[in-house]
């Protein structure tokens, strides 16, 4: 008897301690983002090039998404993980190491390619770990790592490179020591893949949606392209537009302010598990087209308290409509396929935010970083509204 009840609380843990190798990993993909500007001046490159280096790692995601977002329905969750955490390493690595623009590239593909392994099999893994009654919470824990790891990066190395020596090195070092620590949380927790092969038995392949999935994807997947684009190119211009038109150039206030649209992003998500996915997921779209308003508005007025403000609002829009997305999807998804599933959605998601970032971009050049960031807010407020005007004709169905 007393074994048992032993068992009870490491099990209850278990899905807890999964959610923080998930926000390991997350955290160093978007590490870097206060320290673009020191990299602009120590390497003199534009912001075309920055939002290039940004959407670089998008891409690697996507990739990894479309060939192996399976593989771990197969072989397993944790070997896959522990993988992802690997890449991880190389690409703090190629940042400790950095003396130019490729090895920039290379560490931001290293990290798309962890963040690939991980988006859809920790999602899958966090809430099969979770015991009955759980679920729920479950769900809160696998999308508050995701977009919490996002937010606590950017904070982490803003705080470091402001207040401590070697901006460009330690914030890559501590998050060495947290991959470490990860992999050994990991590598504690039990296999949930009950005819888990050899990784050479893997044959990656691109996701396939079952048919009891599709009613609810096309929804859900356009609601997360559109918080995942505005997050894409809030992280991208931001800290140029805080430093080059706010005057503001504390380290530390451009990742609390990059992190204030993920915290908000997370209380999203929380406020998503009482509304229910039918519900979440037109008004996350609702929410979302009044963070890209106030937005559009800093841009215009040059206003640090609407850039902070739109933060706020469009990361709960982001958050209540990437939860229902999951939500919606993973609870209709057979077992079997249910990574493939989850990977499917987020290489919509990852898709917002590669293209429009690198459109802002191309289009900073001629307009200038306001008028391009203005462009793109209009072209996602029509997406946007005509994805809430879906969802509000055909809701996803009750799980």
């Amino acid at each position: 008897m007393r074994a048992r009840q032993a068992r009870r609380p490491v099990r209850s843990a278990a899905y807890l301690g999964a959610a923080g190798a998930f926000a390991v990993c997350m955290a160093g993909t978007t590490l870097p983002t206060p320290l673009y500007g020191l990299y602009q001046e120590q390497l003199g490159f534009s912001e075309l090039l920055v939002t290039v280096v940004f959407a670089v790692y998008a891409f690697a995601v996507i990739a990894v998404l479309l060939v192996a977002g399976n593989v771990s329905d197969t072989v397993g969750r944790r070997p896959v993980l522990l993988a992802g955490l690997g890449f991880a390493a190389l690409s703090a690595l190629c940042f400790l190491l950095e003396g130019g623009l490729p090895l920039l590239y290379a560490g931001r593909l290293m990290s798309g390619l962890s963040a690939g392994l991980f988006t859809g099999t920790a999602t899958a893994y966090v809430m099969e770990l979770a015991p009955a009654g759980r679920e729920g919470r479950a769900a809160f824990a696998a999308t508050a790592a995701n977009m919490g790891g996002l937010g606590l990066g950017p904070l982490m190395s803003g705080v470091l490179a402001q207040y401590a020596a070697q901006p460009l090195v330690l914030p890559f070092v501590v998050h060495l020591v947290l991959v470490a620590l990860a992999a050994g949380v990991l590598l504690a927790l039990p296999e949930t893949v009950a005819s888990a092969k050899p990784l050479s038995a893997a044959r990656p392949q691109t996701p396939r949606l079952p048919p009891e999935v599709r009613g609810v994807f096309v929804p859900a997947s356009v609601a997360a392209f559109a918080g995942f684009a505005l997050f894409g190119v809030f992280t991208a211009v931001s800290p140029a537009f805080l430093t080059q038109t706010l005057d503001v150039h504390n380290r530390a206030v451009i990742g609390l302010i990059v992190f204030s649209a993920f915290l908000a992003s997370t209380a999203g998500q929380l406020a998503a598990g009482s509304l229910g996915d039918r519900r979440a997921l037109p008004l996350g779209c609702a929410v979302l087209i009044a963070g890209l308003v106030l937005l559009g508005g800093s841009l215009l007025r040059e206003t640090l308290w609407l850039l902070v403000l739109s933060a706020l609002v469009g990361g709960a829009g982001q958050g209540l409509s990437l939860r229902g997305a999951v939500g919606a999807v993973a609870a209709v998804a057979p077992a079997e396929h249910r990574a493939g599933t989850i990977s499917a959605l987020f290489v919509v998601a990852y898709t917002g935010i590669s293209i429009p970032v690198i459109g802002v971009g191309v289009l900073t050049g001629p307009l200038g970083l306001e008028d391009a960031g203005v462009a793109f807010i209009a072209c996602m407020v029509l997406l946007t509204a005509s994805a809430g005007m879906y969802l509000q004709q055909r809701p996803a169905p009750a799980p």
